[in-house]
This record gives structure tokens, C-alpha cells and sequence, in this order.
């Protein structure tokens, strides 16, 4: 039986809790994809603080620590800011709020790109400080052999192609990929280099469904589908677009409920109670002993 945290929602701390299960691994991931075929689909949603790992961790295979955050959390216009000690902090509380799903965490803009034993210095602290079990990082053939380089050194890597948000400044947007024979080629041979490098998974994001199904079709690794087919091995979302935290969310995001109308209705009334001065009532407030 392995160990998690769990928050005590009387103090709001995080305290040592047995886990009833065992937490999954990386390499039973990448085994539900066999001969090219997967039985289960893999779910993989976002998360980046300890209780909503919690509430996820039952119903996934993976929580992604997506530097997504940036927006998310932080409010910032991109993930272009997201630093290390960002993406190491969130990560750590994901881990202590799961017990079951695989964690991986985002590696930011600019910490992987300048040689491979920048990203191996970066994955490494990444993995330390937040008891993670893997990376993901962004790019196709070029970043090929830093994947190689982490996977022979035991730091599993999940890829990154197609859009590809650090690299929103140089695609000129977030416009879905692959409508040309020439990035098709391009998106597919990425697939196969990062495949062939080592890649544990492969997330293939806003691109046109018959090249996810091509990509799909010719990696030994599963893949992990965003705006792409449902013919991938996995899907992954941010659970806020999904839980319909934002207003505005993207073409290929189906949202699931409506949370921030239900935030806001019940923040409302729980000003008109403050106004009207009906809360607290006997019921929150501590009376004299008789």
C-alpha cells in the first residue's frame, strides 16, 4: 500500500494518509498500447493543485501538471512565463493529493531547449522536487535526441507535437496543424522520431483527424489526443475548459457542466446572506456556555 496525503478538511493540512491502491507506473502506460492497439483509451486530465488531483486521481490513468497554469492559475497572456519553481510547486501538490494516476509535469519554455544536459538538469530537479514520474516536452525531430538523452538515464518523457503552445510566437497562432502535405509530412515524422527516441507517450494536439489517426497508426507508443481523434489511444483536456470554468474555450473542448455559473450564483448568495445580516447565524457563531 503506497502513501498519499490527504487534506483534512477540518484544518485544511495535508496529513500522511494510507492510499488503497497501488499508484500506476510509466511503463504500464505505455503497455496498454500493443501490436498498435489499445483496449481502454488512456484519460489523462490536468491539475494542478492537491485537491483537485483528488478529486481527478479516481477517474484518470494521468494527471498532467500542464504549464497550461500560466493562464489557468496565474493569469499570465501565454505559457512563455512559466518558470521551474512554477511548474516544481504545483507539481508537488498533485503528487500529494493522488494515489492512483501516473503524474507528469510540463517542462516551461527555456528549460530544455539549449542542450540536453540543460534538460536533463531540468528534469532532474522537476522529478526531485516534486516526486513526479515523468516530463513532457514540446517539439518533433529536433528535440528527438534530448529524449533519447532523459530516457537513457531512467527520466521517462512524454512528447508534444502538432500545436504546440511554447512555440505559439513562431506558428503565428493557436490555428489547428497538418492542412498542408508539407506539415503533415512534418507532423508525422515528428511523431515517428520522438517514437523511435524513447517517448513513453505522444501528445498530438490541434491537428486535423486523419493525420492524429496517421500518427496514431504508425507510433509503437500510445498517443494522447487534444483537438485531434478520437481514434488516439488517450484523450487529455484542461479540466477547467472541460468543467466550464472560462467563458470562452476552445473548438475541440467539450464542457461538461457549467461550475463557474455555479460559483457565481452561490458567491451571490452568500453576499446577500452577508448584507442582509442573516449569516453568520446562531449556527456558525459560538454562544457562551450555560
Amino acid at each position: 500500500m503506497s502513501t498519499t496525503f490527504q487534506l483534512d478538511t477540518s484544518t485544511s493540512r495535508a496529513n500522511p494518509t494510507p492510499a488503497p491502491m497501488k499508484r500506476l507506473t510509466v511503463p504500464k502506460i505505455r503497455a496498454r498500447k500493443t501490436d498498435g492497439e489499445t483496449g481502454e483509451p488512456l484519460v489523462m486530465l490536468t491539475a494542478y493543485t492537491a485537491r483537485q488531483a483528488q478529486l481527478l486521481d479516481a477517474h484518470c490513468d494521468l494527471l498532467l501538471v500542464g504549464d497550461s497554469l500560466g493562464q489557468v492559475i496565474y493569469g499570465l497572456p501565454s505559457t512563455i512565463p512559466v518558470t521551474l519553481d512554477m511548474m516544481a510547486n504545483h507539481a508537488a501538490a498533485v503528487v500529494r493529493g493522488s494515489y492512483h494516476a501516473v503524474v507528469v509535469v510540463d517542462m516551461p519554455f527555456g528549460s530544455y531547449e539549449g542542450s540536453r544536459e540543460q534538460a536533463f538538469d531540468s528534469a532532474a530537479r522537476l522529478l526531485k522536487d516534486s516526486n513526479a514520474a515523468a516530463v513532457k516536452l514540446e517539439g518533433g525531430e529536433a528535440m528527438a535526441e534530448t529524449v533519447a538523452f532523459l530516457s537513457q538515464r531512467g527520466i521517462p518523457v512524454m512528447g508534444h507535437i502538432g500545436l504546440t503552445p511554447q512555440a505559439v510566437n513562431a506558428l503565428g497562432g493557436y490555428g489547428a496543424r497538418g492542412r498542408s502535405d508539407a506539415e503533415a509530412d512534418k507532423i508525422l515524422a515528428d511523431a515517428r522520431a520522438l517514437d523511435e527516441a524513447g517517448a513513453f507517450a505522444v501528445v498530438v494536439e490541434g491537428v486535423v483527424e486523419p493525420i492524429a489517426i496517421a500518427v496514431t497508426e504508425a507510433l509503437s507508443c500510445p498517443t494522447i489526443g487534444i483537438g485531434a481523434s478520437a481514434r488516439c489511444d488517450g484523450q487529455v483536456l484542461v479540466t477547467e475548459d472541460m468543467l466550464g470554468m472560462f467563458e470562452r474555450v476552445p473548438r475541440f473542448v467539450k464542457r461538461y457542466e457549467n461550475i463557474a455559473e455555479t460559483i457565481s450564483q452561490t458567491v451571490a448568495r452568500y453576499a446577500d446572506e452577508v448584507r442582509s445580516r442573516s449569516f453568520p447565524s446562531s449556527d456558525q457563531t459560538y454562544q457562551p456556555k450555560s
